[in-house]
């Protein structure tokens, strides 16, 4: 396939789809097993501060949930002021620090939290769970990166097409995003996630941020309520996925979006296509096809569950940061900065310096 004309007509694509077999696609269950505990280290150092200097970064997602539980956000700003802000609605927390000019801009973050495998078996009608109609409203709403109209909502259409249910056109929009998707390894961090100009350009390339973001983009556009949900990977895969995990203490570079769909007889549903393009492209020894046994588990695995070796930071975009004289940024993953001299590149290791390490604590505290 040339990945740079797979943008299929809506009719092909929903050609292709095959639901009178659902339960079958969804006969894999993840075991909820116990909780593990980590804790989790965050550096930075503005190594070109000018001016007052202001430091941002997201803790753990401050709202409790079945796969993860925070024990505590601990901070320390020497010379400086910290605190630690709440948007409650997107799950997030922010870590904002104030440094006068002339002190050395350090901050430290410790993140301990518990987390537990999770899963969904949607091969039976679930319990229906009460909804909140405030909560499900928001994120149906577009936002500058994710917009619902336009493109994204035609290729929605085509996509969901001959769906009758959320459960199929949930799946329909994953089974589109696997196929028609690429991981692309010169994707600068995790990707930057403006799905417009990925459906107009027909670069459907990217990384986790990028290809979860379609999928929460066109779920929305069909109806679905979605979010992404950013975090980062702190132990490696107990599953057999050298990709799918950290390669050892150090996970700076282990950031990693996921994404979720609220389906009305489930709740909400764990998914990550980005997963699988992760494996197709890295799992040793490296592109493997479609309908590879490894590819195809994982597949079947991400459509209703999350492997908890990851940290989840908060579902937000279109994030304002506290104090800040910048624009909002479009999600908020990454450690930010900003100097008398404007916004500091978080990628750039010249002039703005972190260090993120992770370790399991053994027995867990939960």
């Amino acid at each position: 396939m040339n990945r740079r004309d797979f943008l299929r007509s809506a009719s092909v694509v929903t050609a292709g789809l095959a639901f009178p077999d659902v339960s079958r696609l969804f006969a894999e269950k993840s075991a909820v097993g116990s909780w593990r505990t980590f804790e989790v280290m965050t550096r930075v150092e503005v190594l070109k501060s000018s001016g007052v200097t202001r430091v941002w970064l997201p803790a753990a997602s401050v709202s409790k949930t079945a796969f993860q539980r925070v024990i505590s956000n601990e901070f320390n700003a020497a010379g400086g002021a910290a605190e630690l802000v709440e948007r409650n609605a997107d799950a997030l927390g922010i870590v904002s620090a104030t440094y006068p000019a002339g002190v050395k801009p350090v901050l430290t973050l410790t993140n301990r939290i518990a987390t537990r495998d999770r899963g969904v078996d949607l091969s039976q009608p679930g319990h229906r769970p009460k909804s909140n109609r405030a909560e499900l409203e928001h994120f149906l709403k577009p936002t500058q990166l994710l917009p619902t109209d336009g493109i994204v909502k035609s290729t929605a259409a085509g996509i969901t097409r001959g769906a009758d249910t959320d459960v199929e056109k949930a799946r329909a929009i994953y089974d589109w995003i696997v196929e028609n998707t690429f991981r692309n390894p010169k994707t600068r961090g995790c990707g930057v996630g403006d799905i417009r100009w990925m459906l107009e350009s027909r670069d459907l390339g990217g990384k986790c941020a990028d290809l979860n973001a379609l999928y929460v983009g066109l779920a929305r556009a069909a109806g679905l309520p979605a979010r992404d949900v950013y975090g980062i990977r702190v132990a490696k895969s107990e599953l057999g996925y050298k990709s799918l995990g950290a390669s050892s203490e150090k996970i700076t570079k282990a950031q990693h979006c996921r994404a979720e769909v609220h389906l009305a007889d489930y709740g909400w549903v764990p998914v990550d296509p980005a997963d699988v393009r992760k494996v197709v492209m890295e799992e040793p020894p490296g592109n493997r096809p479609l309908d590879d046994d490894m590819v195809k588990r994982a597949r079947t695995r991400l459509f209703g569950a999350w492997e908890m070796n990851w940290m989840a930071y908060n579902c937000a975009h279109d994030v304002t940061l506290p104090g800040s004289s910048g624009a909002p940024i479009g999600f908020f993953m990454y450690p930010q900065a900003e100097t008398a001299d404007g916004r500091l590149d978080s990628l750039d290791p010249d002039s703005f310096k972190y260090e993120i390490t992770a370790r399991e604590i053994l027995p867990s505290t939960v």
